[in-house]
């Protein structure tokens, strides 16, 4: 039965999109595996929400394939020399999608937005600095700040700092019209099917290329690359290395790949015993083999990797805290817990976002049970672990989390007490605030290198988290497509960029 609904999938998908990827239109048609979970930008948290807003919204400044800060809605800024203060000159003559002019006035709205707690912002901990808001005029924004605060500039790079229509949030429909100044605009969305984007002519960078894009979800990727090789899509973003590098060496295909920055983690809520007990997370830490998840679960397709996976930061992990497996101490230490018959860990996992996630799991399962730890696996929708996640509402959790430029962009919502995703990471000291906070406004870039290699140290030892390993980012396309720069933060914001010589 599995085979033949497999295989009337391939058919449909084979019908549905022979007219349109074979014949002369100009749009895009792109498969992916996981669709969004909704339309605010200041809200979302999933890698698969992103991927569809920051083609419809944009923030003041974006990252390159290099990681390097550009302008976006700005065209230029610059910090004072007490870097008090942060200015930002803004394009003129941008619209949103309903045809309102952008101004100054919609990046103060947007930012008193995202720094209301009643939002549920995202990443509003990394924008707290941020006392008072001037605009001198319709173009001009200065952020007066109330200390210095040398991240914030790479901070605001996200689509979770998007710049949206202040009469849509005076109006309460953020979350519903999707009205960005993007590239792309949303035509319509049938939620897990299909979303359809048209090209932005009045976009103010060069492009769109196409008329168009035409997003399908197909949960299978093994489905997705059939229909890469049927023909019938142009485009594809490839979460699941077992099935991305099968695409290795075949020449119909143009495969992508990127060494990433977002990172494969266990996340352990440490307010929940036993994982309140330092030495039970440690020796949850010390019994897995990260080497050994990699290769199950990706192939070995990526490297282990501490908290922080940007090279700028990164410290070799022969410097942490227990890399190496060793079940002797983790059993001693199970056993100065108090802990020897060991305990129920329940784990939950989404089944879509990374597909990788359910094998990481049942490679863990399978370590820990070595120090008498039976792991529960709680398989979850996408939609639903979102929720879960985010309540805080688990004892452990397999997650991909996005990595950042910048070690504090990176963790400030997660380490600092006051960080607005504390409690999903369930741990907080006082040594973490000490280290966040002086990483924040140290200006010294050897002195910075400094705090957060203790940073990383003092998460290791106290192992709130288990890091796992940073993969790779891969999409595909037809050959015909040309134009597309992959990013090391899966951003897919490359795609304004792309022509169809077919």
């Amino acid at each position: 039965m599995r085979k033949v609904l497999l295989i009337c999938l391939l058919l449909s998908l084979f019908t549905f999109g022979l007219a349109s990827a074979q014949d002369d239109s100009n749009v895009l048609i792109m498969a992916r595996a996981a669709d969004t979970t909704g339309l605010d930008p200041h809200t979302q948290t999933a890698f698969a929400s992103f991927r569809l807003l920051e083609l419809i919204y944009e923030p003041l400044v974006n990252l390159d394939a290099e990681l390097n800060v550009v302008p976006s809605l700005a065209e230029s800024w610059e910090f004072s020399d007490d870097a008090q203060t942060l200015t930002f000159h803004l394009r003129q003559g941008v619209t949103f999608h309903n045809g309102a002019e952008f101004t100054a006035e919609d990046v103060v709205a947007s930012f008193e937005r995202i720094l209301n707690e009643e939002t549920g912002a995202a990443a509003r901990a990394n924008y707290l600095s941020i006392a008072s808001i001037d605009t001198p005029d319709d173009f001009t924004v200065i952020f007066n700040l109330s200390e210095p605060d040398v991240p914030l500039l790479a901070a605001l790079a996200t689509t979770n700092a998007a710049v949206v229509d202040s009469a849509d949030i005076e109006s309460g429909d953020v979350a519903t019209v999707a009205n960005g100044t993007g590239p792309f605009a949303l035509e319509s969305w049938v939620p897990e099917e299909t979303t359809m984007l048209t090209a932005n002519p009045n976009w103010w960078g060069e492009g769109p290329f196409v008329d168009g894009i035409d997003i399908r979800i197909i949960p299978d990727e093994t489905s997705i690359l059939a229909a890469l090789r049927a023909g019938t899509i142009d485009f594809a973003l490839m979460n699941d290395p077992l099935v991305a590098t099968l695409l290795s060496g075949d020449p119909t295909i143009v495969l992508n790949t990127v060494p990433g920055i977002a990172y494969h983690v266990l996340q352990l809520r440490s307010i929940d015993p036993p994982l309140d007990q330092l030495e039970v997370r440690q020796a949850i830490s010390c019994a897995i083999d990260r080497q050994e998840v990699l290769d199950v679960a990706s192939l070995g397709e990526g490297v282990v990797t501490g908290p922080l996976t940007m090279e700028a930061f990164a410290l070799p992990t022969e410097e942490l805290f227990c890399y190496e497996k060793d079940l002797d101490r983790a059993r001693e230490l199970m056993a100065q817990a108090g802990m020897e018959e060991g305990f129920t860990l329940d784990v939950i996992a989404a089944n879509a976002e990374p597909p990788t996630a359910l094998s990481e799991a049942q490679s863990i399962q399978a370590q820990l049970a070595e120090i008498n730890i039976a792991v529960e696996i709680e398989s979850l929708e996408l939609s639903v672990y979102v929720d879960r996640w985010l309540a805080g509402d688990f004892q452990a959790a397999i997650a991909l989390n996005g990595g950042r430029p910048d070690p504090y962009t990176m963790y400030a919502r997660y380490w600092q007490s006051t960080g607005n995703l504390n409690n999903v990471a369930g741990y907080s000291d006082d040594t973490l605030d000490e280290l966040m906070a002086s990483g924040r406004s140290e200006t010294d870039p050897q002195a910075r290198y400094d705090i957060f290699a203790q940073f990383q140290r003092h998460l290791t030892e106290q192992a709130p988290w288990v890091w796992l390993y940073a993969g790779y980012e891969y999409t595909a396309q037809q050959p015909y497509v040309t134009g597309f720069v992959p990013n090391p933060t899966d951003s897919i914001l490359g795609l304004a960029a792309v022509q169809l010589d077919r």
